[in-house]
């Protein structure tokens, strides 16, 4: 039982992480929204998160990145400067658990995190089970090392190639 509210908080964590992180990470380039319109020219905590809850409240960044409205634009390349997604939630090492015995909640949730489809995840599992000693190269592998190298072992899987491609 403790396992699983374990693992069901370690989603909840990385779902709630990914959604801040979508946020963060300018969807549509600077300026997508009204929230974006309203508080332009404006800087600090609160102006931000005004902007970002009327942006996600009304839709209207949603209506802006499929109409090209609003100052939306779909085809900007996503960044994010922050901290590392497994550093923030100390993911890595349940991540690493996971993937040593070859499943578990946190193997899954990083699966979702990735796009791998539900039909796929037994698959990737196995795969970065087997390859886990290249994905986890170090003791000290951060998360940007093991998101590389688990990109990279799974462009050279013939099912899960299609999962490995970063935006260009």
């Amino acid at each position: 039982m403790k396992n699983k509210l374990i693992g069901k908080a370690v989603i909840f964590g990385l779902l709630s992480t990914a959604s801040v992180l979508v946020q963060a990470e300018s969807a549509g380039g600077k300026g997508c929204g009204w929230g974006n319109m309203v508080f332009e020219g404006q800087r600090g905590l609160v102006p931000h998160l005004l902007a970002t809850t009327t942006n996600g409240t009304s839709g209207n960044a949603t209506f802006g990145l499929t109409s090209g409205t609003n100052g939306c634009d779909s085809s900007v390349r996503l960044g994010y400067g922050g901290r590392s997604l497994f550093a923030m939630n100390g993911m890595l090492d349940n991540i690493a658990e996971d993937m040593a015995q070859g499943q578990g909640e946190a193997l899954d949730a990083y699966a979702t995190l990735l796009g791998v489809e539900q039909a796929d995840r037994a698959h990737f599992a196995k795969v970065t089970h087997e390859h886990f000693s290249t994905i986890f190269a170090s003791p000290d592998a951060t998360g940007e090392q093991v998101l590389a190298a688990t990109l990279d072992v799974m462009s050279r899987d013939q099912q899960l190639a299609r999962y490995a491609k970063l935006p260009s």
